[in-house]
């Protein structure tokens, strides 16, 4: 979803990470920082009530909680405790809400999960 919105966002620096980032599992672990750089940019789009960067930043925040939780980090020692459990959840949900925001003709076109299967009976 991350290359989907890519061509669409003027600010791609922390949704590049992120595409970097989630190709390589061994660097999960440090979406937990990531999560925080992104995190002060959505302040910024907050303050600024700038509705699209909302979206984007939202959007990159719930993927960042993700790919920390998936990291099988274990909390302690010098690594932050996990995300709550239910972020992976928000991730499609803010997508399609990211797209509509953008002007996207069919929201659902940001994953194939959205998709009914070809196979599919009713």
């Amino acid at each position: 979803m991350v290359r989907f919105f890519l061509p669409r966002c003027t600010d791609q620096s922390t949704l590049r990470e992120l595409d970097d980032m989630a190709s390589d599992d061994q660097n999960w672990r440090y979406a937990h920082a990531l999560f925080y750089r992104i995190r002060d940019k959505t302040l910024r789009a907050d303050a600024a009530k700038d509705r699209r960067l909302q979206h984007q930043y939202s959007f990159e925040e719930s993927c960042a909680k993700t790919l920390y939780n998936m990291s099988g980090h274990v909390p302690g020692q010098d690594s932050p405790y996990p995300f709550d459990d239910d972020s992976p959840f928000w991730v499609i949900p803010i997508a399609v809400g990211f797209a509509r925001a953008l002007g996207v003709e069919d929201p659902f076109s940001v994953s194939s999960l959205l998709r009914p299967r070809a196979d599919a009976h009713p």
